[in-house]
């Protein structure tokens, strides 16, 4: 039998059973476009409207730009801008560096411009889908760091600011200045004498056959009674005394914010790189520096760079002539000397004094050099004045050239040891060392440095160690190396030690820009006591720097329960044909060489000293000799690094035992 079933009430008990076998007159209503099945019947797409063109006033209201430019700003970064101000003073406040000093001033105070980002024809060069066009009626606000003033400032919550104690540097105020900031300082022979004793006993000082020429500064004041000049080593004091073809160099800002590479970048047979927001682009480019794109990969150090521009009183300017000491072995160094008082060079009722030293050396082809930079305490005593240090080091290798920087951070006293100890554990009758370490006048001092090296030639080398042994409250170290020619290397090793109730935070940039380029990094940290340290080392290589080779390594030794320690190591890389490798290690002594030790009979405390000393001296042992001396030398470099380490030896046991040992 079969059953045969009408069309219409097949398509009924498709769309409506209920309506197909209970209800057949129920009508089913179809559009015209489509089938009771709601499907296209073939009739084609539905015709599409025409977008409307949203007229300005009419379908939207323009908002202020200008109204909304603070308007992302809380309490705390309307205090690092207020903080910031006072630095930079009025426009009688300005250093010695002429119109430079005015550019910069004009640079920090120019609003950025509020720009929304549109992007170019398809035909265009330069055209990349990587943009954010806001909507016409959205408000446009700066990046953050950038609503007062035209380079931008510290955040806490900026990336380059993140593991430093933004809020405990601006508490402070830094707006005074050094007396008689500019001039030359005038000593007595009985203060010569004095201060050559003192700085004997620091280790910032060579005598004049140990070293090719010597430039003391005091407060940021030159000395020229403590000094020793020559023909390509002396000290700037007045826009006069600048050579005309080094305006360029001192007025050159970091992070970008010069855009001008110091050198051009070959990419062809007659082509070049010459703008550094372009390289790599139009895909890969960091852009504009004003960009919170770029601002997130910067060091934060271009504002305080034109701060330091604006208020130096004086430049250490080393010129070193073509070929010079090429074939010499045992090369002598040239020693740069930034001493500091406890009164900063400021008046008595003081609260707070910064000073700004300047450093510009130039390489001169096929040369070979040695540049000792040491940033030392004159005295220190309770009148300590809270001192803001913002150096400023700028270094440019020609062809061929080949030198060995050695910077060494030694100022700010010694932190409190044992302040890992809990309350409970601190005998009766005793004070506390976290007590002891808060009173600590150098906890107020902030120390800021940017190094800013760029290869300027082919085949130029660098090789940089850094040692931070300071005891400061806030440190924080930028060092950027730039090879922008072909064959160029860099080589940076450094060492931090953090104790106390320090921050302290070394940031390093190694940008491979021209091809053939090539680069080593080791980085040493030893973090203890109730102390915060972070190291972030960015490596960047451009779609030119083909044939790169860099390696990098981070290690660090976490000594203390209490202590707190960030490692960073960054990769970024643009070209494709590369060899690149990064890695980072955090630990705690090792306790299988802990009880290798102890099994000899050495005490817990003087085991420890020993391992921590052996981890330091890699590095230690990398600065120039002449700083080293003989191990049983109490002047000798060794010999205050074992003082200071002896001083936060860890005390008492871990909390969680076991062995964390990864290197």
């Amino acid at each position: 039998m079969r059953l045969i079933i009408p069309n219409a009430l097949l398509l009924l008990s498709l769309l409506e059973p209920s309506a197909a076998f209970l209800n057949t007159h129920k009508k089913i209503s179809c559009s015209k476009d489509t089938s009771c099945l709601h499907v296209s019947v073939g009739i084609g797409p539905e015709e599409v409207e025409e977008e409307k063109e949203l007229v300005a006033g009419v379908d939207y209201e323009v908002p202020d730009h200008e109204s909304y430019r603070t308007s992302r700003r809380s309490k705390l970064d309307e205090k690092c801008d207020q903080w910031f101000g006072d630095l930079l003073g009025g426009e009688d406040d300005k250093g010695i560096l002429g119109s430079l000093a005015d550019d910069a001033r004009k640079v920090l105070l120019t609003p950025v411009p509020l720009i929304n980002e549109v992007a170019k024809p398809r035909d265009d060069p330069e055209w990349t889908p990587y943009v954010t066009t806001k909507l016409p009626w959205t408000p446009l606000t700066p990046a953050f760091g950038l609503e007062e003033f035209g380079l931008p400032v510290p955040r806490r919550n900026a990336e380059t600011w993140r593991h430093f104690d933004v809020p405990g540097m601006v508490e402070r105020d830094y707006s005074g200045t050094p007396e008689e900031n500019g001039l030359e300082m005038e000593l007595t022979d009985e203060e010569v004498a004095s201060i050559r004793e003192k700085l004997e006993v620091k280790g910032g000082w060579l005598a004049d056959d140990n070293c090719q020429a010597r430039l003391v500064y005091i407060n940021g004041r030159f000395s020229p009674q403590l000094s020793q000049t020559n023909d390509f080593v002396s000290n700037i004091g007045s826009p006069d005394e600048i050579p005309e073809d080094m305006t360029s160099l001192l007025g050159r800002l970091t992070d970008g914010f010069t855009d001008e590479l110091a050198a051009p970048v070959a990419i062809g047979e007659d082509m070049f790189w010459t703008s550094y927001k372009k390289l790599s682009g139009p895909n890969h480019n960091v852009g504009e520096p004003i960009s919170q794109f770029a601002i997130n990969a910067q060091q934060g150090t271009a504002c305080f760079a034109a701060l330091n521009t604006r208020r130096t009183g004086a430049v250490a300017y080393v010129n070193i002539p073509e070929g010079h000491d090429k074939d010499e072995e045992n090369k002598k160094p040239i020693l740069i000397v930034n001493a500091v008082t406890s009164q900063g060079g400021a008046s008595s009722d003081s609260s707070g004094v910064s000073f700004h030293p300047r450093c510009l050396v130039v390489a001169g082809e096929d040369s070979s050099s040695s540049i000792v930079q040491s940033c030392v305490d004159l005295d220190r005593d309770e009148a300590n004045v809270p001192t803001l240090y913002n150096g400023f080091t700028q270094v440019f290798l020609k062809k061929g050239a080949q030198m060995k920087h050695s910077f060494l951070e030694e100022s700010g006293g010694t932190p409190v040891g044992g302040v890992e100890i809990n309350d409970d554990d601190v005998e009766e009758g005793k004070e506390k060392p976290r007590d002891i370490e808060a009173r600590r006048p150098e906890l107020k001092d902030t120390h800021l440095e940017a190094i800013d090296v760029h290869a300027i030639g082919d085949d130029a080398s660098y090789e940089g160690v850094l040692m931070g042994v300071g005891g400061s409250g806030r440190v924080r170290i930028a060092h950027t190396v730039s090879l922008l020619r072909p064959g160029a290397h860099a080589s940076i090793k450094g060492f931090c030690l953090s104790a106390g109730a320090q921050q302290t935070d070394i940031k390093t940039n190694i940008h491979h820009i021209a091809q053939g380029t090539t680069s080593e990094q080791l980085q040493k940290n030893m973090i203890g006591g109730r102390s915060t340290g972070s190291f972030k080392g960015r490596i960047r290589v451009e779609q030119s720097a083909q044939q790169t080779d860099s390696q990098q390594l981070a290690r660090t030794l976490l000594m203390s329960d209490r202590a707190t320690a960030w490692a960073v190591p960054s990769l970024e890389i643009i070209a494709d044909d590369v060899s690149c490798t990064h890695g980072c290690t955090v630990s705690d002594l090792s306790e299988e060489e802990m009880f290798y030790l102890r099994a000899r009979g050495l005490n817990r405390a003087l085991a420890r000293n020993l391992l921590m000393y052996g981890f330091a001296e890699e590095i230690c042992g990398l600065v120039d000799p002449s700083m080293l001396e003989a191990i049983g030398c109490e002047s000798g470099l060794q010999q205050r690094v074992i003082a200071k380490l002896e001083n936060v030896v860890p005390q008492g046991d871990r909390a969680i035992k076991g062995e964390f040992q990864s290197v």
